[in-house]
């Protein structure tokens, strides 16, 4: 991601966010279908994660609305709801990241399918690079 937005740079970071958290929710499918003997806990925790990141989804998304209502004048309230809203973010992608560690080393159908263990592995690093994008946006000061 660019961080040369400016003025456009909270709708920027919400828009990285609806795309993410729409990635994450798929995945969430993803991860089920790919290993259809998956074991119950895994299958139950990957639905509630879907149903999770729908939520969070649905926030980024009426931030937005929000973001482009106030015309780019952007209040510091709302800039303190967008900042907590993606620390929120990046905490739910690092707990999923610990469901994808806990799926690829103890589940049979993972660990018995380099084909899953391939996908498993990009997924994580797909929300892994998320992180990092959020990260780099508060090292930088930008939120």
């Amino acid at each position: 991601m660019q961080f040369y937005y400016d003025d456009k740079m909270p709708l920027r970071i919400l828009d990285e966010g609806v795309f993410w958290k729409q990635q994450e929710n798929e995945h969430t499918v993803v991860l089920r279908e790919i290993a259809p003997n998956l074991e119950a806990p895994f299958v139950e925790a990957l639905k509630a994660w879907e149903q999770a990141f729908a939520q969070t989804h649905g926030m980024f998304v009426r931030y937005v609305e929000a973001v482009v209502r106030s015309g780019n004048q952007v209040s510091d309230d709302l800039v303190r709801q967008i900042k907590e809203l993606v620390t929120f973010s990046m905490q739910q992608s690092e707990q999923f990241i610990q469901l994808l560690n806990q799926m690829g080393e103890s589940s049979a159908p993972y660990r018995n399918n380099p084909f899953a263990t391939t996908v498993l592995n990009h997924i994580r690093r797909e929300s892994d690079y998320f992180i990092g994008i959020t990260k780099a946006l508060f090292s930088k000061g930008i939120i």
